[in-house]
């Protein structure tokens, strides 16, 4: 159930009294939470454009303008943390029997479309009693908090509603419709036996339901296009339904939209650029080729650079260190005279003593001197003091 909180402005004045507390809040339907579930990011991000339309009088008099911007913005959540979700701005400003009216809301959504945090504001330019009206929707925890306030003349209404999260699932805010429509357009197609749930003019929840009224083609500048009709209905619990037809290009653009019951509409003059949804090309395929890189002047050249440079060091280092080369020599030396059947050991014999861990030579060698790998195979084979 919701609760009221309102204003203790001495000028403002007390809204009607909230709904009895045995009446139960509206549900959405299943197939209506469904179908908000179903939503995917890369779905919504092919639907971030702007996009703006004209408004016409019944007679086809210019009246105005209806701007809508959907877009990926930021916001910080209650715990501070921030992250990218859609971001809707819609401003509409015109004339309506010479009286000036506006309507202007800015939300952001989570990516199945609930409402973090939206502001909307209305006012007609009555020339007695100006009417202004202000709802602000912030989710705090585990609800929703709406502040609404109305101004007629010098009279404000102000109050406070909380609705618990689990009693709004599947709550459609004034920026979730306008994505919603776009994600119909785009399915082309809308969730039968869909029962959302809305605010109504006067601030209640209520359901919300839309209707495919088919396929038509509409003169769009000088071209034709096909659109696909969608009637939203607010069925609210207390007034007259509020509908609204909308005429989308299959891209998600609005082409048209009509209330139901007013005069005049909103209408495109220009074919928009058509969006279209990218396709993800196979990654190319390289066949492996042999590298011969001596055929290669560039590589050839790097490797005659390197094997020279290599060449000069050693040979400077050579230079600067003649006893490497007379010790070589001795070895050799050494070697082809004794001949012996293992070599390795008889070089570890020759450079043994020139280790600085090597054991002093005693001065009486005997005969048979040890290998010195015998601490190797003593380690890797203890029987072999045994041979």
């Amino acid at each position: 159930m919701s609760s009221r909180a309102y204003s203790t402005d001495p000028k403002a004045k007390d809204p009607p009294p909230p709904s009895p507390e045995h009446l139960p809040l509206p549900e959405a339907s299943a197939e209506a939470i469904d179908f908000l579930s179903s939503l995917q990011p890369e779905e919504l991000q092919m639907l971030f454009f702007s996009e703006t339309l004209d408004m016409i009088s019944d007679t086809g008099e210019p009246q105005g303008e209806l701007t809508i911007e959907v877009e990926r913005g930021k916001y910080k959540d209650e715990a501070g943390a921030m992250s990218f979700c859609p971001f809707v701005h819609a401003f509409s400003r015109g004339f309506l029997d010479k009286i000036l009216y506006g309507n202007s809301v800015l939300g952001y959504l989570s990516w199945h479309l609930e409402a973090r945090e939206q502001h909307s504001h209305e006012f007609i330019k009555f020339l007695i009693l100006p009417l202004e009206r202000k709802i602000s929707l912030l989710k705090q925890n585990d609800q929703l908090a709406m502040t609404r306030s109305i101004k007629e003349g010098e009279e404000v209404k102000t109050g406070v509603t909380f609705f618990p999260w689990h009693s709004i699932k599947g709550f459609i805010s004034e920026a979730a419709n306008l994505v919603l429509l776009r994600v119909m357009a785009w399915r082309r197609m809308v969730p039968s036996n869909a029962r959302f749930l809305a605010l109504d003019t006067e601030g209640n929840l209520c359901h919300s339901t839309y209707q495919a009224l088919g396929f038509q083609t509409i003169q769009v500048g000088h071209q034709q296009a096909e659109v696909f009709i969608v009637e939203q209905t607010v069925h609210s619990e207390k007034g007259i339904p509020m509908s609204c037809q909308y005429y989308l290009l299959p891209d998600g653009h609005l082409a048209k939209r009509i209330q139901v019951g007013s005069p005049g509409c909103c209408l495109i003059t220009k074919m928009p650029v058509m969006r279209e949804e990218d396709e993800i090309e196979p990654r190319p395929v390289f066949e492996k080729k042999p590298l011969v890189w001596e055929e290669d002047m560039e590589l050839y050249s790097k490797f005659l650079d390197r094997k020279e440079e290599l060449r000069l060091g050693h040979t400077s280092y050579l230079r600067q260190h003649p006893e490497a080369q007379a010790l070589i020599s001795d070895f050799l030396l050494f070697l082809l005279l004794r001949q012996p059947e293992d070599v390795v050991t008889f070089a570890a014999e020759f450079f043994g003593p020139y280790a600085s861990q090597c054991p002093p030579i005693p001065a009486l060698r005997s005969s048979h001197r040890p290998s010195p790998f015998r601490r190797l195979y003593l380690e890797l084979d203890p029987s072999f003091w045994e041979d």
